[in-house]
């Protein structure tokens, strides 16, 4: 029976070896459309900015700097100007969507070093959570280790449709698609690039645009499969991509945590 479980790990190793090799190669091979980076405000309040949802009020921004919790800012989309600023039970947070008349974030660090990082639903007027799940697929990725002292890493960006949400995991490098009020799997597809750094989302259509930070990149990819359509490559000497949103222009719009700017591609 050993020997049986054994190759039938074995063989399940091979095919995700080989189905990376072939998503990796993918994207490599896909087209690339030209953008250039419009830089265009930090938000006060906001210093680390890690995603975006746009709503029909405004645009929300999620801020990840713990003070002691993190803080959602409803803003004005032209000028950054706070429509409202809440503060959240969500730690170190890097995703953030709306539906249900809620907002949903990913809490990417638990409380305590030993607790697992949460999907939240909250109150979009009080920062108050209402549920939470475990998130899937939350672990270490890339340069984390136990021996630093990394914790595991939970859910970044997130994106509502058709009442669900999508989710990128970077540790499990996927996308998952989940039932927002059971925090149940539906499906999932796998995060583009070369590393494990999936985060922010936006949805065009029947496809995904995903962002990997490492690479820098922006991919468009297939909802059905995770295949790779296209990509936007964001130069080295421009902020460096975070959370992810598409205005009703069918314009991209991103964030850089690190220096705070909102950008959007043009």
């Amino acid at each position: 029976m050993d020997r049986a479980v054994s190759r039938r790990v074995f063989i399940a190793g091979v095919a995700g070896a080989v189905a990376a090799s072939r998503f990796a190669h993918a994207a490599q091979e896909a087209p690339t459309i030209a953008k250039r980076v419009q830089k265009l405000y930090k938000v006060t309040g906001s210093t680390q900015p890690n995603d975006l949802q746009f709503v029909p009020e405004g645009l929300w921004v999620l801020d990840q700097l713990d003070q002691p919790t993190n803080k959602a800012f409803l803003v004005k989309p032209e000028d950054g100007t706070v429509i409202r600023e809440i503060l959240t039970e969500a730690l170190h947070a890097s995703g953030i969507t709306y539906g249900n008349g809620a907002l949903w974030i990913g809490s990417t660090k638990g409380k305590n070093a030993q607790d697992p990082p949460k999907t939240m639903k909250v109150d979009p007027k009080t920062g108050k959570t209402l549920k939470q799940w475990n998130t899937p697929g939350a672990g270490l990725y890339g340069r984390m280790s136990l021996e630093r002292g990394d914790t595991p890493s939970g859910a970044h960006g997130l994106k509502w449709v058709d009442g669900k949400y999508w989710m990128a995991v970077p540790a499990a490098n996927k996308v998952f698609l989940m039932e927002p009020e059971t925090g149940e799997i539906v499906r999932s597809v796998p995060g583009p690039g070369s590393t494990p750094r999936t985060h922010g989302i936006a949805l065009d259509k029947g496809a995904l645009w995903v962002i990997n930070s490492d690479d820098r990149s922006i991919f468009k990819i297939d909802a059905k499969d995770g295949s790779v359509l296209a990509k936007i490559q964001i130069s080295k000497d421009d902020p460096v991509p975070h959370g992810l949103d598409m205005d009703r222009n069918g314009v991209l719009w991103y964030c850089d945590a690190g220096t705070g700017w909102i950008c959007k591609l043009v």
